[in-house]
């Protein structure tokens, strides 16, 4: 078999059953490999952001990685912004990049590109094939780190596809764990004995249902309170499960929320740090003199530690026991009348199914939504985890397609859905299951927020002229049509509670424009 093929061939062994592909010419192999394989499925994005999302949702939710197949440097340029949000948190993804063949890199063709440099930025291992016949133990390399929850990228040039690969296929890998540091636990337990006012920042795996049982017996144990980060990359919720608060995103906020805590244990989460720094303003959200400690860090693995840490907690003479009661379902009343983001917030949750997936980009308009969620029946968040727009409608594609059978709701914010668009065509041409809810205020309204926060109060025409999304408003009803995605729009409540039953009783995708 040639390169193209071994690799596709040693990718299924390895565990890859979807690929994500805007290709090009020097990805034609690979493309033509994936054709004759059986097991893995193609996808396509039409714009490489809305491949880069879907792996980045899928990889959320299978807690395995999918495959993106890209066009060179300026393809994986285009679909770098969500590789950043999919590497905050801490997605398992794996990339093929397509490289000009070696005897005519040297002669600088049009679209030649450092694509190792660019891949540096996302990318936690990153390696250009330097042989046809490596290319099965590359691609086994690169799932192995992809399985740690992180991004691995591999540049193939297009005579290596082409030629014959004498490579054997290596053994399938498996997700492990570098060994717990004990010292860590050890520090975790003593920071819970030595201060009154702790709480306990959970992040990534933490966060999924496991995790919380376990922050939740550390939090009957000492008394702590659990809190989650701003926009945590997958978090549980509802009934049954403890109630996570999570940090707010105004740093002013979030330090008045965290400085009254003596220690904070950070369990498979970074430390809270300020979106944008302001002349006179913070980076650090902790101050110096907070004790902390840390679960979970590199490649270890944050539920092992926490089991251990429980062991110890147990066994000391300090602790405070307590018995939490779960909450029983329960879900907030339908309003009425003309929308406004609190009630599109409370209707969303008035109505969403047991089970579902909420991919949450509504910015603004959904601030209000999380806090509505504890005690509904249990369901999925995933949230932007990096900050970077446009991963809303991407990341619902791969929510999807990991989890065929349960329901997806697209919470998206209209500024940010401009940027990947494109994923409504695939959302139609594969009939998915997704329905979008697009909080149209018309504005990109986070801007006009951050404008306030520094101190310009009336901005000028031209500056309202860059906030707006107005002159011509646009038509979501009619760009959804344009791509296959039936779409209606409303103004009330009650239009609202109709439109959201409606998409997830039909099958495929479903828009739903909320004038605001």
């Amino acid at each position: 078999m040639n390169g193209a093929q071994a690799l596709i061939e040693s990718a299924i062994s390895q565990g890859i059953e979807i690929c994500f592909a805007n290709a090009g010419t020097t990805e034609l192999p690979i493309v033509m490999a994936i054709d004759k394989a059986a097991g893995i499925k193609a996808v396509l994005g039409l714009f490489e952001g809305v491949c880069t999302g879907a792996a980045d949702g899928y990889g959320r939710l299978s807690g395995k990685p999918a495959m993106n197949l890209l066009h060179l440097g300026p393809g994986f340029a285009n679909g770098i912004a969500n590789l950043h949000n999919a590497r905050r948190a801490g997605t398992p993804v794996f990339n093929v990049i397509g490289e000009h063949a070696t005897w005519h890199r040297g002669s600088d063709p049009p679209l030649a590109m450092d694509i190792e440099g660019l891949s540096a930025t996302v990318s936690s291992w990153t390696r250009t094939n330097s042989s046809p016949s490596d290319l099965p133990l590359d691609v086994a390399n690169a799932v192995s780190i992809a399985l740690g929850g992180r991004i691995a990228s591999l540049i193939v040039p297009h005579d290596h596809q082409l030629a014959l690969c004498k490579g054997g296929r290596p053994k399938p890998v498996e997700r492990c764990f570098d060994t717990v540091d004990e010292s860590e636990v050890k520090k975790a337990a003593e920071l819970f004995m030595r201060h009154d006012r702790t709480a306990m920042l959970l992040g990534q795996r933490a966060l999924r249902k496991e995790g919380l049982m376990y922050a939740a017996e550390i939090q009957d144990l000492t008394g702590c309170n659990l809190l989650a980060e701003t926009f945590p990359g997958i978090i549980e919720r509802g009934a049954g499960l403890p109630d996570i608060g999570r940090i707010p995103y105004f740093p002013e906020h979030a330090v008045s929320r965290l400085s009254g805590y003596e220690g904070i244990l950070l369990a498979g989460a970074r430390e809270p740090m300020a979106f944008f720094g302001y002349p006179g303003g913070i980076s650090r959200i902790l101050r110096e003199d907070q004790a902390k400690a840390f679960l979970g860090t590199g490649r270890q693995d944050v539920l092992e530690a926490m089991g251990l840490l429980i062991d110890i907690l147990k066994s000391s003479k300090k602790k405070r026991q307590q018995e939490r009661k779960a909450d029983a379902p329960g879900h907030p009343g339908m309003p009425d009348g003309d929308l406004d983001p609190v009630k599109v917030c409370q209707t969303l949750a008035a109505l969403q199914p047991e089970g579902a997936i909420i991919v949450e980009e509504g910015l603004t308009t959904s601030m209000g939504y999380y806090s509505l969620t504890a005690g509904l029946a249990p369901h999925t968040i995933l949230s932007i985890s990096g900050g970077a727009i446009g991963y809303g409608m991407p990341c619902a594609i791969g929510a999807a397609l990991a989890c065929p059978d349960r329901p997806v709701i697209s919470f998206q914010a209209d500024g940010s859905a401009m940027y990947t668009v494109q994923a409504l065509w695939t959302q139609a041409r594969e009939g998915i299951n997704i329905t979008t809810l697009l909080c149209a205020n018309r504005a990109y309204k986070i801007l006009k927020m951050e404008l306030e926060r520094a101190g310009i109060k009336s901005p000028g025409i031209k500056a309202r002229a860059l906030t707006d999304l107005i002159g011509p408003d646009i038509d979501w009803v009619k760009i959804a049509g344009g791509f296959g995605v039936p779409a209606v729009s409303v103004t009330t409540a009650q239009e609202l509670a109709r439109a959201i039953n409606r998409g997830l009783l039909e099958p495929g995708p479903f828009l739903i424009e909320i004038v605001l």
